[in-house]
């Protein structure tokens, strides 16, 4: 089969879809945010792929694997095997990291098992167990006529008097020994005192070094090694500080230091052979942070400089006081006048110090007690530990940050395992490196004889996965780098990347927006990619927006017309061209350049000529960046990927600007210098991609607080007041007006073994989520679980004459999202949609014109036209006096901006400086700018 074939597709909003898709080709999936493109891509074609694929399996293997829900579809046929690689984070587990999750750290495990050198980590040898025809030769090869003496050491360091260890050297035939640095008869030992250490070590030979002494010193070694356990020490008896150690066991010669095995499984820092003891591998541990306890240096103690401790808390307070009084410092004196060892007593506890606490009991008298002072953070990990009650613990969580291991400074493993080298670069070393350097070293690495012959496959299957990752455009990522930490476009290509290395053929993928997070520059190389995973044999089909994808695609389906139940048809399917050719294609209008979006006649300055500046950042790859916004105007941070845009705006700015601004306690911001400006502002808002919520209880309705005037408006109705409702019966979240069968969910789940789980309508409701009583109620004929399935675009209509209602609704359909239903549950909108619906509530409210609004990447998943709708939104704050500021790689918004900072000129540490800044005119104009070399083909 050529193709496959889909008749019938009516998964959400796909309204009766017929299709016929070329297997084996590159096929882009386009139309406006919302029109069905997922649906027909991800619930319908890898859905049923997958089911199919999963149906295969025996009962037995299906019970670990989770099943699709099965598309509603007349008939499908010519799939292959799905799978997809979808926007959302990799995985939440804090022990996963870029070099786990493609396998690349598996590879690396078992190169440093294999030709790794392990030494030992107090001196620095190398653990390598010797034979006695080494050791001879070793000898041999010193100059001639050398003096030298081979001794046994026995003792090492140890307290006694070692009367025993003596006779029975006696008792074997032994006559000489070196004893605490000094050779002396046996026979006439000095008698050793008890309480020292000391050292004995057997004179086996003593010889003058020649070349036919081969066999009296390969019995002389033999005699040596019995008799001290594998050790052996040669030294120069002219000069005693040439001495050489053998050992013929893997371990030290110095202090015996020795490993059991060099496995695999050591460098894991899952397994407990290799993971740090202290933070079991995590890498990092929780503690109380003096920085988060301590909430005002320029405070005293008496008015709360620590959290907690103040005037107002009488029994801490008094034991501060108690403590001021003995040490002789002022409870009254701003905490940062007070002397370091005064806080660190604070802080830490008295140790051994007692100090007199007066205690006053129920009665009201004083009495006097003397004992050490805890310290306020052994107290809080005590009140942490000991508590039962989880407000409380998350109370005291606030002052916790996460800190590095101080055993392992964050790199996860053992003393061992860091103690294994390569061309003298250990494994956690190697894992910090960017992949572009990691992959440049293990180019050049060439190990010597029977370790190159072992390495060599391991290298090259290392080197494969290193070049698969540069392709995608990730060389400045570090494999260390924690999953969670990842952008949703970084995770969708790492595991791109994986794929292209198992090297799959005749499987079916299907990708999400993989350009998202990717700069103009790195495009072509994705894109590359994406043709070489199909030229080796697959099905490739990808939901995409972007105008370089859509033009090398072999086949490309434009769905809409519109967006939610306006979309769900096929406006035009076939090649480019046939989609350009196509009048009623808004994707098509806006590739032939019919339609697009225009460049500002004119670009707004600085109000007032002010700026919010942010000195000497230094956060991850920074380096002393000092930058300056343009208050009133709409400002794009620009950059390669990795440049250090969103260590500068979400990792410093917003931290600094939300503590400031919004009162924030938690958000800690990267190093920096200073910042300047942020009194010119009285709000800081930061509208980024999570989802609005967790739960399908959430929903634009409850998150914009639609919801609430919603409930007011039906218990004010007549029937209502008689019936005595108030605006919590028509809450499906309480008790009272919802349906108690489903508890308001409207769904009951049927756990079905072998199969997945299975919702079904509830059976008492019928799916209303209200019981019979609450939904008598009506409000212009309609009920409340009728308003909740109203799109936004009816709702606005319906609810034209209630202000508070309507003007919330207008602003979601200015951010283009008319087409969402009121009660849609949160669990089911796109990441781009949850951020317009944020957009929306921040637009709703009222405006002051001096908030600082912050958006990272605000058009993933929006087609040309949806990014059009939201220029105008972000424009209108602009108008407003409000100071926009986004990080964007989309060459239509950057076009549109008032001011471009543009970071770079690479990814990683050959980033994090600031490579030109102005206007879009100005950055087309800075050479060393990969922005400005693809914003100068735009402009002109």
């Amino acid at each position: 089969m050529d193709t496959i074939t889909i008749r019938g597709a009516r998964t959400h909003n796909l309204k009766n879809v017929d299709l016929d898709i070329p297997r084996d080709k590159l096929v882009v999936i386009t139309g406006l945010s919302g029109s069905g493109k997922s649906s027909l891509a991800f619930d319908t074609l890898y859905a049923e792929g997958q089911r199919r694929y999963v149906e295969s399996l025996s009962t037995y293997a299906r019970q670990f694997l989770s099943m699709m829900e099965k598309p509603d579809i007349d008939h499908i046929e010519g799939l292959s095997p799905a799978i997809s690689i979808e926007q959302k984070s990799t995985s939440h587990n804090p022990r996963s990291t870029v070099g786990t999750i493609t396998e690349i750290y598996d590879y690396l495990r078992l190169l440093f098992a294999r030709a790794g050198q392990p030494r030992c980590p107090d001196h620095g040898e190398p653990l390598e167990a010797q034979t006695i025809s080494q050791m001879v030769d070793k000898v041999i090869s010193l100059p001639e006529e050398t003096k030298m003496m081979l001794l046994a050491p026995i003792v090492k360091d140890r307290k006694g008097e070692h009367l025993h260890t003596i006779s029975d050297l006696l008792s074997k035939g032994f006559i000489r020994a070196r004893i605490d640095g000094i050779v002396v008869d046996l026979d006439d030992a000095p008698a050793l005192e008890k309480n020292k250490k000391h050292t004995i070590e057997v004179v086996i030979d003593r010889f003058k070094v020649r070349s036919d002494l081969q066999l009296r010193l390969a019995e002389s070694f033999e005699t040596c090694l019995g008799l001290s356990d594998g050790i052996a020490k040669v030294i120069n008896m002219d000069d005693e500080q040439e001495e050489y150690i053998f050992s013929s066991k893997f371990a030290c010669p110095v202090c015996g230091y020795s490993l059991t095995e060099l496995e695999p499984r050591l460098f894991s820092f899952n397994n407990p052979n290799g993971a740090c003891q202290t933070c079991d591998g995590l890498g990092t541990h929780q503690m109380f942070d003096p920085d988060r306890i301590i909430q005002d240096e320029t405070l005293t103690l008496a008015e709360g400089a620590i959290r907690g401790w103040g005037r107002r808390s009488i029994f801490y307070y008094q034991q501060l006081s108690a403590l001021a009084k003995h040490y002789g410092f002022d409870i009254e004196s701003k905490y940062k006048d007070i002397p370091s060892d005064f806080k660190k007593r604070i802080l830490q506890g008295s140790g051994k110090d007692k100090i007199d606490f007066i205690y006053i009991n129920e009665r009201g008298d004083k009495m006097t007690r003397s004992h050490s002072f805890e310290g306020v953070i052994p107290n809080l990990q005590r009140r942490y530990h000991e508590t039962e009650s989880d407000s409380v613990r998350d109370d005291l969580s606030q002052y916790i940050s996460i800190q590095p291991c101080p055993d392992c400074h964050g790199s996860r493993l053992n003393r061992s395992a860091r103690n294994v080298f390569i061309a003298e670069q250990t494994l956690p070393e190697v894992v910090t490196y960017p992949i572009a350097e990691c992959l440049k070293y293990f180019e050049t690495l060439e190990l010597p004889g029977s370790r190159g012959e072992i390495a060599s496959k391991i290298l090259k299957e290392i080197r494969d996965r290193l070049t698969f990752l540069v392709n995608v455009g990730l060389e400045y990522l570090t494999l260390d780098r924690k999953a969670d930490s990842l952008s949703g476009g970084e995770a969708q290509r790492i595991r791109l990347a994986s794929q292209i290395g198992a090297g799959l053929v005749g499987v079916m993928y299907i990708l999400d927006e993989p350009s998202i997070g990717l700069h103009q520059r790195d495009n072509e190389r994705l894109i590359a990619t994406l043709t070489r995973l199909r030229d080796l044999g697959n099905t490739v089909i990808v939901v995409e927006h972007d105008e370089d994808a859509i033009r090398i695609a072999d086949f490309v389906v434009d769905i809409g017309p519109g967006a939610g139940i306006h979309g769900g048809e096929i406006i035009a399917s076939g090649t480019p061209q046939d989609i350009m050719d196509c009048p009623e294609s808004i994707t098509g209008q806006f590739l032939t350049g019919k339609r697009k979006i225009e460049i500002p006649a004119i670009r707004h300055q600085a109000k007032d000529k002010q700026f919010l500046k942010l000195i000497g950042a230094t956060g991850n790859n920074l380096n002393t960046v000092d930058l300056k916004i343009p208050v009133g105007v709409m400002t794009c941070i620009t950059g390669v990927s990795g440049s250090g845009k969103s260590t500068l705006i979400n990792g410093t700015l917003y931290p600094l600007a939300a503590t400031a601004l919004n009162g924030a306690t938690t958000l800690k911001a990267a190093p920096h210098e200073r910042i300047e400006g942020l009194d010119l502002f009285d709000k800081c808002v930061d509208i980024d991609q999570s989802p609005i919520g967790r739960t399908p209880r959430s929903n634009p309705a409850t998150y914009t607080g639609i919801f609430t005037p919603m409930r007011e408006l039906f218990s004010a109705t007549q029937e209502s007041r008689s019936r005595g409702y108030k605006p919590g019966r028509f809450s499906f979240n309480v008790k009272g007006g919802r349906c108690e069968a489903c508890q308001g969910d409207g769904v009951i789940k049927v756990e079905m073994h072998f199969l997945p789980d299975i919702y079904v309508p509830c059976d008492t409701c019928k799916g209303k989520r209200y019981n019979r009583e609450t939904l008598e109620i009506h409000y212009k004929g309609k009920n409340i679980h009728q308003c909740l399935e109203m799109t936004i675009e009816d709702a606005r209509e319906f609810f034209d004459p209630v202000p508070s209602i309507a003007r919330k609704l207008q602003t979601l359909i200015d951010v283009g999202l008319g087409y969402i239903r009121l009660g849609q549950a949160a669990t089911t909108l796109s990441g781009g949609e949850a951020q317009r619906v944020k957009l929306a509530k921040e637009l709703s409210k009222r405006d002051t014109g001096t908030t600082l609004y912050i958006l990272d990447e605000p058009t993933t998943g929006l087609h040309f036209a949806d990014i059009e709708q939201l220029l105008k939104v972000l424009h209108r704050l602009r108008d407003h006096g409000n100071t926009v500021v986004v990080i964007e790689h989309n060459l239509d918004v950057i076009k549109t901006a008032d001011w471009i900072v543009d970071l770079g000129p690479e990814g990683g540490s050959g980033g994090g400086y600031i490579v030109a800044e102005g206007t879009p005119e100005d950055i087309a104009k800075a050479e060393k700018s990969h922005t400005g070399r693809f914003l100068k083909q735009m402009l002109n």
